[in-house]
């Protein structure tokens, strides 16, 4: 059988002579699943034809790196909707690691993020778009920190009050089947729903609040797969149409029998749960957004004698910036005219205004708490130190602890072997005479309980909310292993003690050189009264 190649164009760094380009080009030749090699030392990139089958992109940058050279790759952050569990993020990256060019892919199901690896150059986002709306989903890149900021913000609360008015309509629709059977229970039959009435509250349940469940399985099934949804809508379905059945067959018999009311409660408990883990996930995102708010949107530019205020996005590396007192300073950069105090806990915890005069360095986010500054900015974007913390806590959450990777391979499979155990369940019963009825409420018992979404959500929620609670507390998380390592702490050090204060200064002792302690109060105090001096 012909072996269809895949053709590469890998960026490499660091070759210096015809021998690094023929080191280069025997290794990568004799590496499995490469068809063809061409070194080419002065384009500074080697063109490899490989079988996709037996190697990947990944692969080649590893024998690159021993070779002792560098595949040149840039790393993009896009977000991702449709995801409902793990399988969805599994099927994700699965996807997105296909397309040639991808060297690493890592999809986070809490932060509803993908940040994909590519070869420089290559992997257009459209291409990788196009890939995962195939596979049922949806890829958008994610804009500059203010924009992605208020763009995130606004999409959290439109989809929060959809979640929240979809449940609601679910529980009104539900309550009323669910306290006639509380009667039927408790040997109230007079007051059980007319199966005519519950029809009519089931059948928009099943098929108008449900859909999204029917439209989720539908799109996991066409990108062979399978997720929660697939189990939900056919547990829920099943369980509808075994209704109608009975109803059709029993008449006014089937009043008390149906399980219309199982149907319509399992899929108000599910969005219910996807409610609380949007609320969950939006109440933990938080903890960033309040870093990305330190820093000002916008910036008074000096050109000349020209002051114009423009988006933080286009002030570049050496323009001048006048900051006002009370003024966070938008960048990091240099003082060039001007003296103040300038508040800079947010990133030294120490409590009190630092001095700042003419060459010395301030950090964006700070705040200049007295004097009027001028500043030349000397980094800016992705390079700022704001922003590299706020990149900080974002790979701190994007990352997998040892327990989320388990579940992820545990989850891949799961769905699958789900639907075996209930037909295994189902054909048991069966079997050993339970009867039609009894062995179809097994199986579809089967297919609800085992959702697999607390196993694939829970621990990177953990790991999201618990790296937002230490950022809230000014906590920084560099890596999700040190998370999973606190609880074995037995130490902890701190090299400067500025950091422990509570941020109030209290005055504990008065010497007076002459007169009594209460008259220097007393001077103290006046002298300071105008003053914004703590």
């Amino acid at each position: 059988m012909s072996v269809s190649p895949i053709n590469l164009d890998l960026p490499i760094a660091g070759m210096t002579g015809e021998a690094c380009a023929a080191r280069l080009g025997k290794a990568l030749g004799q590496a499995q699943g490469v068809l063809a090699v061409d070194v080419d030392l002065a384009r500074e990139s080697a063109a490899v034809a490989i079988d996709e089958q037996a190697t990947d992109v990944g692969a080649l940058a590893e024998v690159v790196a021993r070779t002792g050279y560098d595949v040149a790759t840039e790393q993009r952050d896009f977000a991702v909707e449709g995801m409902t569990c793990s399988a969805c993020s599994s099927r994700v990256a699965k996807v997105l690691r296909d397309e040639p060019g991808v060297v690493d892919v890592a999809v986070n199901l809490a932060l509803e993020r993908a940040t994909v690896t590519t070869l420089l150059g290559s992997a257009a986002r459209q291409t990788l778009a196009r890939r995962v709306a195939r596979a049922g989903y949806r890829l958008r890149p994610l804009g500059s920190d203010a924009r992605q900021l208020a763009q995130g913000a606004a999409a959290w609360d439109r989809r929060l009050a959809e979640e929240r008015r979809t449940v609601l309509i679910a529980a009104i629709l539900t309550v009323p089947m669910v306290v006639g059977m509380i009667f039927q229970f408790a040997g109230i039959d007079d007051l059980h729903l007319m199966p005519a009435v519950e029809v009519l509250l089931a059948t928009p349940m099943q098929f108008v609040l449900g859909a999204r469940f029917y439209r989720a399985a539908f799109r996991a099934l066409r990108a062979r797969s399978a997720n929660m949804d697939v189990l939900v809508a056919m547990g829920t379905t099943a369980a509808y149409f075994y209704s109608w059945h009975l109803l059709l067959t029993l008449g006014e018999a089937a009043e008390g029998e149906l399980y219309f009311e199982a149907s319509a409660v399992i899929i108000t408990l599910v969005l219910l749960g996807r409610y609380l883990e949007s609320r969950a996930k939006r109440a933990t995102t938080q903890a960033v957004a309040r870093l990305m708010e330190l820093r000002p949107p916008v910036a008074r530019r000096r050109r000349g004698e020209a002051i114009a205020e423009v988006p933080i996005e286009e002030v570049a590396s050496g323009d001048v910036v006048v900051v006002r007192p009370g003024e966070r300073i938008p960048v990091d950069g240099e003082v060039l005219l001007g003296d103040s105090e300038v508040d800079e806990s947010l990133l030294t915890g120490e409590s009190l205004p630092i001095a700042k005069r003419p060459g010395d360095a301030v950090t964006g986010g700070a705040v200049n708490a007295a004097g009027y500054l001028e500043v030349r900015a000397t980094t800016v974007g992705r390079d700022a130190a704001l922003s590299r913390i706020v990149r900080l806590v974002e790979d701190a959450q994007r990352g997998k602890a040892r327990m989320q990777r388990m579940a992820d391979r545990i989850s891949a499979v799961f769905v699958p072997i789900v639907i075996g155990v209930a037909a295994l369940t189902f054909g048991a019963w069966l079997a050993f005479g339970g009867g039609f009825e009894i062995s179809l409420i097994a199986a579809v018992s089967v297919l609800v309980i085992a959702c697999p979404c607390a196993l694939g959500l829970a621990t990177p929620t953990a790991v999201m909310t618990g790296t937002g609670a230490a950022a809230r507390a000014g906590i920084l998380v560099k890596d999700v292993e040190t998370l999973e390592r606190a609880p074995s702490l037995t130490t902890v050090i701190f090299d400067k003690t500025g950091t422990l204060t509570v941020g109030r200064p209290q005055l504990t002792a008065i010497e007076a050189w002459r007169g009594t302690q209460d008259e220097l109060l007393r001077l103290a105090a006046s002298l300071q009264q105008m003053s914004e001096h703590p």
